[in-house]
């Protein structure tokens, strides 16, 4: 069988696998069985990997002590076939989930914990399914680039296909050609560290580490930096927890730091670690109480806020960031009007790519920027760059914005040229603003259109998100002054 043959059996044994929990009682929805394929997907990997892993030490002599061993490695359970398919729900539900929600003592086992601990584990009704879905995964080989590199792209399709089906998975999937940008544009070296505060599936990490790996011949040395010390992320939710560590599995990185935790908890007013790079979608619209708010120096309900001043604590000095910001960081003033102040004395803010709505439909309709800055400030100018689909329609959940949709701002972003697209902004004129950083086209004549009821919609959500900040903004002038 050709290599290309191959990998279309073994992408169509996959997509097997889904439609058969798909039928499943337990695993009807993308959500569910994305997130059932995901964690067996996970083990399968890892029994591999120890197996590699207990060669390597033989050959040198060593004894290698396995992560998961005895009666819970894949090999041991998910091959008996003298196991019914309730026997094997029992062993599932009853031994080996709660032996890997109690494994301790190293940051695999960590990782390994924090999957499977505080949430329901998905697993399908019924144990003839679950036998036949792991009958496909087992005939993996994770030892083949080949079949790797299939597994990581059917992975990353399902992942996207969540984030367009799901509106709730909407909050921890980015588009991919966005990411693509971003991580292009602050250019992560090998030697820095790499943080997403909020990582959901980890595609900035992911984006991150095969930039990495392609810009160079990996030494020992750079292997194990890019391996242990280099990827780190924070994930308030399970299942994103889960997607984003067999993510970044999947494509080579066996043991990155992603966290479960609420970013926001930490206090950053004395902050221990920092990083040199920080690529990020954080979540924004929800609103956090007093007791989170006292973290940080400027006092704020509004999640975004309170993400940009993490950031802007959390980048070493030189440090390169690029981040997805909605509209209303950009224009509302009071607390926002504080924390830019301090972003616009201290850091460089260099460039901001206004992108059109629809680019995250279908489960955010609200206008957002892509906001780069560094370390180095203080800013004195900002390159502005409006992105419009080339073909004068407008983004949508069947028609999503491609990498080609960023070719004209690559092009024009390395001179810094003024277009009818880009144009620049001085420090002061945003000073002048009351510290409105608000991309607004000097250049491009507006031509009104006739529009559909859905980007009627979405218009007017985008204006309702906009009075809504206007009218926090006063109410909390007029609480001031009583």
């Amino acid at each position: 069988m050709s290599r290309a043959l191959a990998r279309e059996s073994l992408a169509n044994e996959i997509w097997r696998a889904c439609d058969i929990m798909r039928r499943d009682d337990n695993c009807g929805g993308v959500m569910e069985y994305v997130e059932h394929l995901s964690w067996l997907l996970f083990l399968r990997f890892l029994d591999a990997q120890e197996d590699i892993f207990e060669e390597e030490a033989r050959i040198v002599g060593r004894t290698y002590v396995r992560i998961i061993d005895g009666d819970y490695r894949w090999s041991q359970w998910a091959r008996r076939d003298d196991l019914t398919g309730d026997d094997l729900l029992r062993f599932v539900h009853g031994e080996l989930i709660p032996h890997l929600r109690g494994l301790t003592g190293s940051p695999e086992r960590e990782i390994i914990r924090s999957v499977f601990s505080d949430r329901n584990v998905v697993v399908t009704a019924s144990g003839y399914n679950l036998k036949d879905v792991i009958t496909i995964i087992d005939h993996i080989n994770f030892a083949s680039e080949d079949d790797i590199h299939t597994v990581s792209f059917v992975y990353e399709d399902l992942l996207r296909r969540l984030g367009s089906e799901n509106r709730v998975a909407g909050e921890f999937y980015t588009p991919r050609p966005i990411i693509r940008f971003m991580t292009e544009m602050v250019d992560s070296k090998i030697g820095e560290t790499v943080y997403d505060p909020a990582c959901g599936s980890c595609g900035f990490l992911v984006e991150s580490y095969l930039r990495m790996k392609s810009s160079r011949s990996l030494t020992t040395q750079d292997y194990e930096r890019l391996q242990r010390r280099t990827f780190y992320g924070q994930e308030k939710k399970p299942l994103p927890a889960l997607l984003g560590t067999m993510n970044m599995v999947l494509h080579g990185v066996f043991t990155p730091t992603i966290r479960r935790k609420n970013t926001l908890e930490e206090d950053i007013h004395n902050v221990a670690e920092q990083f040199d790079v920080i690529l990020t979608n954080p979540p924004f619209g929800g609103k956090e109480g007093k007791h989170i708010q006292q973290n940080f120096p400027v006092q704020s309900q509004a999640t975004e806020l309170l993400f940009l001043q993490h950031i802007m604590k959390k980048l070493k000095v030189n440090g390169r960031c690029g981040m997805v910001v909605p509209e209303g960081t950009l224009f509302r003033g009071d607390a926002f009007a504080m924390v830019k102040k301090d972003l616009l004395e201290r850091f460089s803010i260099h460039t901001i790519v206004s992108l059109p709505t629809g680019v995250f439909l279908p489960y955010s309709g609200v206008k957002t920027n892509l906001l780069f800055f560094e370390k180095t400030g203080p800013t004195r100018e900002i390159w502005y760059y409006e992105l419009l689909p080339s073909n004068g329609q407008r983004y949508t959940k069947g028609s999503p914005i491609q990498d080609a949709g960023f070719d004209d701002c690559r092009g024009k972003l390395r001179t810094r040229e003024i277009s009818d697209r880009s144009w620049i902004v001085t420090a002061d004129e945003i000073v002048r603003s009351g510290y409105d950083l608000t991309a607004r086209n000097p250049n491009r004549k507006r031509i009104i259109q006739q529009r559909t009821p859905n980007e009627l919609t979405v218009s007017i959500i985008e204006k309702e998100h906009r009075i809504l900040g206007l009218l926090e903004d006063i109410q909390k002038q007029l609480n001031s002054k009583s």
